[in-house]
Formats: C-alpha cells, sequence, structure tokens
C-alpha cells in the first residue's frame, strides 16, 4: 500500500496592511512598541448623533492611486479605474493586499494562476447616507419646503423617482465578496476565491480556509486579508446602539484599555490587514522571506436556544481544537494576541476562557486593541501581523493603558511592561454574537 503524501507546510510570505498606527508593518510596530495611540478626538456627527467622542482613524490612507504601493503599468490603469466601484473597507483591502503581494516578490504570471487564489473576511457593507440624498429629495412630498422639519416621504415614488437617482453601479461598492473580487482580477489569481462575512472573528477563520485549501493540494499561493471599519456612520449607530461604547472618561488615547479595572467600552477604528500564505518549497525556492508558519487553527460558536452568545464557552472550544489540531501543548506557546476588546463582559469572558485552558502555564498577553481600537473585520489580521512582528523583535509591547489589575481577569500574563515574546503564538478573536477563531502560528523548523 502505498504510504500517503507527505503533508504541506504553509508560510506566510508576504504582509501588507491599513492602520490608524500606519500602513505598514514596519511603522505598526514602532508605535506599538513606543506605547502611541491611534486613537483621536472625533467629531461625533461624522459617526453618528449621539456617538463616541473619538475613533481611530487610519487617516494617512486618502483612496488615491498612491496608496496602493508599487505597481505595474497596467496593474494602476485598472486600479484606478476601478476606486469608483470600492467602498472605502473594499479600497483599504486592495490597498494592503497590493502592498502584500509586493512584500512576497509576487508578479502577475510567476506562478500558475489557476493554483493562486483569494480568501477575504470583512464586516457586513453598509452604504453611506450621501448615496441615498438625491433618491430621497426626490421622494419628498410636494408640500413641504426646504424650511420644513417635517417633509413625508412618498414611499410610492421611490421605485421610479427615487430609485433613478441612484448611481447605477452603487450596489457594486458594498458587496462584502468585492474585496477578493478586485484582488483577484487586478492580480490574476484564478484560483479558489471566497470571501467570509464574520465581523471580528473574519481574519483568522479566512486563514483557517486557506490552510486547509493548499493543504488539501488545490492552491500553493492563497492572499488571505480582512478589512473592516467601525467607524462608518451606520456601523457606528449599531455599535452604539448595541454594543458598550468608551465615551469620555479619559483622553482619547486612554479610552482603550483592555482587561484593566477601570475600561469603560470599546473604541471604533477602521483598517484592513493581508497576508500572502505560501506552500515552503515554493517559497523557499524563490528566495522568499518568511515570516512565520501556519500550525494549526481553531474555532467555535456558541449560541443558546434563545440566542443568548455564549463567548466565554466558544472561545475556549476554538482553543481546544486549535490545541487538538497539530499537537500543541500550552507550554509551547509564547504569547497570546487577545481579542482584548476593553469591554466589561468580553474581557472578562475571554480571561476566563484563557485561563481555564492554560491553568497556571499562562504566557504573556498582548492586545493591540488598547493601542487602535476595534477595527471590526481587520483586527484580526492587523493583530496576527503585529505579533509577527513583536516575535521578529523578541518582544511584545506594554499593555496599553493597563493601570490597575481587575479582579474579573486574573491573567498573570498581563503585564504594563514589555514582556518576550517567545517563537509561536496564537492570535485569538471573537465576535458579539460567539463566532470565535483562533490560529497558531510559529517559526518553519
Amino acid at each position: 500500500m502505498a504510504d500517503p503524501p507527505p503533508q504541506r507546510r504553509i508560510v506566510i510570505s508576504g504582509m501588507g496592511l491599513i492602520s490608524p498606527l500606519g500602513n505598514s508593518p514596519q511603522l505598526l510596530w514602532d508605535h506599538l512598541a513606543d506605547g502611541q495611540s491611534g486613537v483621536q478626538a472625533y467629531d461625533t456627527m461624522r459617526l453618528c448623533a449621539g456617538g463616541p467622542p473619538a475613533a481611530a482613524v487610519a487617516d494617512a490612507f486618502l483612496g488615491k492611486i498612491d496608496d496602493f504601493g508599487e505597481l505595474e503599468k497596467n496593474q494602476k490603469k485598472m486600479i484606478r479605474k476601478g476606486l469608483k466601484l470600492m467602498s472605502r473597507e473594499t479600497q483599504m483591502g486592495v490597498a494592503a493586499a497590493q502592498m502584500a503581494l509586493q512584500d512576497a516578490g509576487f508578479l502577475p504570471g510567476v506562478m500558475a494562476p489557476e493554483r493562486c487564489g483569494c480568501i477575504f473576511g470583512t464586516d457586513y457593507m453598509l452604504t453611506i447616507p450621501d448615496d441615498f440624498v438625491d433618491g430621497i429629495a426626490a421622494c419628498e412630498s410636494p408640500e413641504s419646503s426646504a424650511t420644513e422639519n417635517d417633509a413625508r416621504f412618498l414611499f410610492s415614488q421611490w421605485g421610479q423617482e427615487g430609485l433613478s437617482k441612484m448611481t447605477p453601479l452603487w450596489l457594486l461598492r458594498y458587496l462584502p465578496n468585492m474585496p477578493a473580487s478586485h484582488v483577484a482580477i487586478y492580480n490574476d489569481l484564478r484560483g479558489p476565491n471566497n470571501s467570509l462575512t464574520m465581523r471580528e472573528a473574519a481574519a483568522n477563520l479566512a486563514l483557517g480556509e486557506a490552510f486547509f485549501t493548499m493543504e488539501r493540494g488545490s492552491a500553493d499561493l492563497m492572499v488571505v486579508g480582512a478589512t473592516g471599519t467601525r467607524v462608518h456612520p451606520m456601523n457606528a449607530i449599531h455599535a452604539v446602539q448595541q454594543e458598550e461604547i468608551a465615551s469620555d472618561q479619559f483622553a482619547p488615547g486612554a479610552l482603550s484599555r483592555p482587561f484593566d479595572r477601570d475600561r469603560c467600552g470599546m473604541v471604533l477604528g477602521e483598517g484592513a490587514g493581508v497576508v500572502v500564505l505560501e506552500e515552503l518549497k515554493s517559497a523557499e525556492a524563490r528566495g522568499a522571506k518568511i515570516y512565520g508558519e501556519i500550525l494549526s487553527r481553531g474555532s467555535s460558536t456558541v449560541l443558546s436556544r434563545r440566542g443568548v452568545a455564549g463567548r466565554e464557552s466558544a472561545m475556549r472550544n476554538a482553543l481546544v481544537a486549535l490545541f487538538e489540531d497539530d499537537g500543541l501543548a500550552a507550554h509551547d506557546i509564547g504569547h497570546i494576541h487577545a481579542h482584548g476588546l476593553s469591554t466589561r463582559l468580553s474581557d472578562a469572558e475571554e480571561a476566563k476562557a484563557i485561563g481555564s485552558i492554560f491553568g497556571d502555564c499562562q504566557p504573556p498577553i498582548m492586545a493591540a486593541k488598547g493601542n487602535f481600537g476595534n477595527l471590526g473585520a481587520g483586527s484580526g489580521m492587523i493583530e496576527l501581523i503585529a505579533s509577527l512582528r513583536a516575535v521578529a523583535a523578541g518582544q511584545i509591547p506594554a499593555m496599553m493603558n493597563f493601570d490597575h489589575p481587575d479582579p474579573d481577569c486574573l491573567l498573570s500574563g498581563i503585564s504594563a511592561e514589555p514582556q518576550p515574546s517567545g517563537e509561536v503564538f496564537i492570535n485569538l478573536s471573537v465576535t458579539p454574537q460567539a463566532q470565535a477563531s483562533a490560529v497558531a502560528v510559529g517559526p518553519v523548523r
């Protein structure tokens, strides 16, 4: 009987990002290591009425063609033409992907396009209110005037009068599969392509799917990214209505306080991160820089019959699955990049989940959300890139704004001082609906 084929080893050979702390992995790391915050005062009305006073905005990203890195002439032409069909989330995702591919030394045609694919994780994408202004105006009751505040909207006219005022291709800006579609088109990636709308858990889930796709031999290279925004006015309204948001208890840079006793809610932000996954032999053959190897992954969803989210159980299940997947043990983990949302309940649930798995063998804890808040789906991938940079530097940065330990978050690995990073780390994420995901990354041995 023939021996089974050897297991394929999947490595990270490129990284790119757009974030409130800069638009390169090196800039991100420099700011994290220096203890800088990307959270700043922000005009509430730009988010939503009654919304938070601060946000973490990727303000160095303007959505211009120069923000997409070094492009070939044909790529630059295609992307410039496609910008009008992209929402801000899609623009950030495409820019991060192009920079990751450039970092990997990938050019269209250097590998069989049918063996190269793309998977992107996203938030749910919402239309900006400005897109509806002309259509709404066309459906106001004739009796109303510009000075009246009680203008009536004539719903019966929307189909003919209102919708005709909408930009014909407006919907294409907000489809969550557009980041992966654009990236595949611009780089001739004809292999597996998928999009996961899983909010904060999306990055690790996308990595897990890409890992299995490559492990079973269906692709040799995958562009894997996640992009999101909680700064979008409609997303911000949903967050204010449904989640615990930091208000004005502290200065903007001190608002996001993962695991701290005085944490007061999450900070809204935006960003995108992308890595290039490649089969180890392929990366070595072309002399690519290898940042790390994907070792294992785990995921879980826990929801009661009454719709109550069980985040603690979901995170614990995801960690258990991760350890079972590759035979890793607790003592192998150099650090955990925690979700660290900075809300009262989520941080306490996460601390209990981690404590129940690691017991007295708790590794150092990193939580970059203390520096840049919740970037939606983009958070998980940017946090993974931050941990890769931490491993390269040999230490994780001090926990931002961690001034007072919380009895509800008793993790010995949390520290206001830099700590050794170790070589293997876990990236952990969870959504409010208790979709948890985790990925373990380590050095190539």
